[in-house]
């Protein structure tokens, strides 16, 4: 039995997630808004526009995944 998928697992964004983090409707306005972001995309050839969940949240510092820690950086200062 697989588990049940929720927004947070799914490869992709949603067509609603893509909406609100472009604020336009249109696709060509969400792909525009993607490349000026700097957000990767891909549009997929019945027009709509694909983002990986795990880039935007890499790029714009979403919750970090399970597993991944953040580097812990140290002063040496056994030279002072």
């Amino acid at each position: 039995m697989s588990a049940p998928i929720n927004e947070s697992t799914k490869l992709f964004l949603s067509q609603a997630e893509l909406q609100e983090l472009t604020n336009r409707v249109r696709r060509t306005s969400q792909a525009t808004v993607l490349k000026s972001l700097g957000i990767e995309h891909r549009i997929r050839p019945d027009g709509s526009v694909i983002v990986l969940r795990a880039h935007v949240e890499r790029l714009l510092g979403g919750a970090e995944r399970p597993g991944q820690r953040a580097k812990v950086y140290q002063i040496d200062r056994s030279t002072l």
